[in-house]
């Protein structure tokens, strides 16, 4: 069967969402979640919000305009993983067992922790003057976001890019420690991948800088129409009088302008400029084409912000679905760095005596551990070449046969995914899709519930 990409997105819940987040994140991230060969997942981050806003109003008015967002400009939530971050529990758990295999010297170069140090020190203060852990580890927690879901790609912009190196250090390191432990031997995690789409439009703020809370140089996504034309209007522009050619490549107002329009109006934009075209025009202009884009939108964004129950139930709803992912991989997680039941633990003698020599005790151990996992999986190659596996219970009798697989590591794939419970089942007529797509038979008798049953063990 087919794995489909995984792409994981985070946004952090500290402001109002504008223009630059919309031309630069959210429409092209609600355009990649509509494809069926990719598997989406978005979510506000609302425990890195707390890392630099510490106004619990703000944090939470800013989930609610996020949410809202993203809804009112089209996202699905039945085809994607729509959540809010503090809704995930296993998100700071396994934030905690990264944390044990991350290197303090990795995330000492890290650049916001780097940048804040160099601050305080040209500031003449003590290097770590009010730098929190929260800053200092931020780069676990967002590797913890992308590793649990295991995502394929992590659209970034440059700036990030240094976070997913170490989401990816971080992965290999538990690989190498715990991965004879995990499952079969495999290694849980797989390597992200850094996305920066040089094509995706930077916007330009106010003043010329990029559009950033960090400059207060921005131009909220919602405004009014009045409110909107009045913010464009104050965008700085040079001295260039109606009638003098005007240079498209260094106007802010062409660049907002350019990450709006299609093609063709462009470059009759472009030809105005060369024209002479005025500043005031310019900027009517600008509006008018932003306006038809987000008019149809902005009325269902201020009906979902009057509608708070129902975007609490959509987020409710995700977390569900994301925990229904993310909770079974944590639990093979912490089983495979020695966090197990006691039930399943080999007896150990008690100091200072002994049922037998050593070689016997640990034949004893191993068998105790042999006989505790439930169920077993095994895999074969027939005559045709083809691979199959057989999910057999504690019982030893056979609950599912797979589907013929193309090669060993394709049948290696399901049967891992299978395990950690990545996918969703369903069954018709006794056969077992997972995610869709055809991935066994039930055996005479086995229900659905009898193959989670003996997965959950």
């Amino acid at each position: 069967m087919t794995i489909r990409n995984r792409v994981l997105t985070g946004i952090t819940t500290s402001g109002t969402p504008h223009l630059g987040n919309y031309v630069g994140a959210i429409r092209p991230a609600i355009v990649a979640s509509q494809r069926d060969d990719v598997e989406s997942f978005y979510f506000l981050a609302d425990f890195h919000a707390l890392v630099k806003c510490q106004d619990p109003a703000r944090v939470q008015r800013s989930t609610l305009e996020i949410a809202a967002t993203w809804l009112a400009l089209g996202l699905d939530p039945d085809r994607v993983f729509f959540y809010r971050q503090s809704d995930i529990p296993e998100i700071p758990e396994l934030t905690w067992l990264l944390s044990c295999v991350a290197a303090k010297g990795l995330l000492n170069r890290a650049h916001a922790y780097k940048a804040s140090v160099d601050a305080n020190l040209a500031s003449e203060l003590d290097a770590d003057a009010g730098i929190s852990m929260g800053l200092f580890s931020y780069p676990v927690l967002m590797a913890a976001d992308i590793l649990l879901f295991n995502a394929h790609r992590v659209p970034v912009g440059r700036d990030q890019v240094q976070h997913i190196e170490m989401a990816r250090d971080f992965a290999q390191r538990f690989n190498h420690v715990y991965g004879e432990h995990f499952e079969g031997g495999a290694a849980p995690f797989v390597l992200p991948e850094a996305e920066v789409d040089a094509s995706v439009a930077t916007l330009p703020g106010l003043d010329g800088r990029k559009m950033s809370k960090s400059y207060d140089n921005t131009i909220p996504l919602w405004l009014e129409a009045p409110a909107m034309r009045k913010a464009l209007l104050g965008i700085v522009t040079d001295s260039r009088a109606p009638g003098e050619p005007k240079d498209p490549e260094a106007s802010s107002v062409f660049a907002i302008y350019q990450a709006f329009a299609s093609a063709e109006e462009t470059r009759g934009m472009r030809a105005a400029f060369a024209a002479g075209i005025g500043w005031g025009d310019a900027k009517k202009q600008l509006f008018e084409r932003i306006d038809r884009e987000l008019a149809p939108a902005r009325e269902r964004y201020q009906q979902l912000m009057r509608r708070r129950d129902h975007v609490e139930d959509v987020l409710c709803a995700g977390a569900r679905k994301a925990r229904a992912r993310g909770a079974p991989f944590m639990q093979a997680l912490r089983a495979a760095v020695g966090l197990r039941p006691l039930g399943a633990m080999a007896k150990l003698p008690v100091v200072g005596q002994s049922d037998g020599p050593p070689a016997a005790a640990s034949a004893a151990a191993r068998d105790t551990v042999q006989s505790a996992k439930a169920p077993t999986f095994k895999t074969w190659r027939e005559r045709d070449g083809t691979f199959h596996f057989k999910v057999i219970d504690s019982e030893g009798a056979v609950l599912l046969t797979s589907v013929a697989f193309a090669s060993a590591a394709d049948a290696g794939k399901a049967a891992a995914e299978l395990k950690r419970g990545a996918f969703a089942l369903s069954t018709a007529d006794g056969r077992v899709s997972m995610d869709g797509a055809a991935l066994g038979t039930l055996a005479e008798g086995v229900s659905l519930d009898a193959v989670h049953e003996a997965l959950a063990e």
